[in-house]
């Protein structure tokens, strides 16, 4: 990992160098039309020779600077889009096809390797059996925030679980700016909403705030994950096409990123439960599907239960 970040931080900061000092020489290259205002060129070298820094000093710890290595991948992704773009819609002359290639796409693939391994690192803690719980077997085990086992409170009423991905994740911080709209969904609904989060019992709190009167179950270990079938992700569920585009519509939103707070690698999902039974599920297909109440509601066998009101 480090001999890849060093050569990547090698030549983005040639790169900057050749687009500051050299500003005309691509386009003399390529036969295209250079730009009126070079300093356009060099700004987009300074750039990248800031990323050539950020990846130095990524090369030292690669899993400490795994954001680093996130925003390289990032470039690369859109860099190379953009390159395809460009060129497939005649603004770019076919041979820029080289530049596509050194300057992203030969990096996409060891760096999403790089990725994979800090997520890897950065995993929770191990589950203490080598089996899954049942279902019975989590219920009576697990506790709400309240204090009642999640057998206990499913006694009473529809309990609305949504199982979250990590704190930093960009969409679970989108699910808790949206946390008010859901809880009236449920309670629309005649149900309970109750998180389900990977950290310890009462560090969650740090990250929910003023929602923090919500109902919440702890699962450093994510063995409740497990219980309701809620796996890792791997590649594509977690860096594939539909994430990347979903991430990028929610930080333009203010959503933003964080530290990996909880597994990374962590699929969420969300169900309905009641009388120690799973009424409805959601499990999400990839890191970026959010919790659909209204669809759980509508999935409910009918008649959806006496303290149910119809979706």
């Amino acid at each position: 990992m480090r001999k890849v970040l060093l050569a990547a931080a090698l030549y983005h900061l040639l790169f900057a160098g050749w687009a500051i000092c050299w500003p005309y020489l691509w386009f003399d290259w390529t036969g295209m039309e250079p730009l009126n205002h070079p300093v356009l060129w060099q700004g987009l070298g300074i750039v990248i020779g800031a990323l050539g820094i950020g990846l130095l000093l990524a090369a030292k710890n690669p899993i400490q600077h795994w954001l680093i290595v996130l925003v390289g991948l990032a470039k690369f992704t859109f860099g190379g889009i953009g390159f395809a773009v460009a060129i497939f819609e005649g603004h770019l002359p076919l041979r820029a096809v080289g530049m596509m290639l050194v300057n992203d796409l030969i990096w996409w693939a060891p760096f999403a390797a790089i990725l994979w391994a800090c997520l890897r690192a950065y995993a929770g803690v191990p589950p203490t059996r080598s089996e899954p719980y049942s279902i019975s077997e989590a219920a009576a085990t697990y506790h709400l925030s309240s204090g009642q086992t999640l057998a206990e409170a499913s006694d009473s009423k529809m309990l609305a679980l949504v199982f979250l991905r990590h704190f930093g994740c960009t969409f679970t911080r989108q699910i808790l700016r949206g946390l008010e709209t859901i809880q009236k969904e449920a309670k629309a609904h005649g149900a309970e909403l109750v998180l389900v989060h990977m950290l310890q019992n009462g560090k969650e709190t740090r990250y929910l705030g003023e929602r923090s009167g919500v109902s919440r179950i702890a699962d450093p270990r994510c063995e409740l994950y497990r219980a309701f079938g809620l796996g890792k992700g791997g590649l594509i569920e977690l860096f594939g096409p539909h994430v990347w585009w979903r991430g990028a519509v929610a930080i333009f939103k203010g959503c933003g990123l964080g530290h990996l707070a909880g597994d990374g690698l962590q699929m969420p999902g969300a169900f309905l439960f009641r009388d120690g039974k799973i009424v409805s599920s959601q499990p999400a297909r990839s890191a970026a599907d959010l919790p659909d109440l209204s669809g759980l509601f509508k999935a409910l066998p009918a008649p959806a239960g006496s303290d149910t009101l119809p979706a």
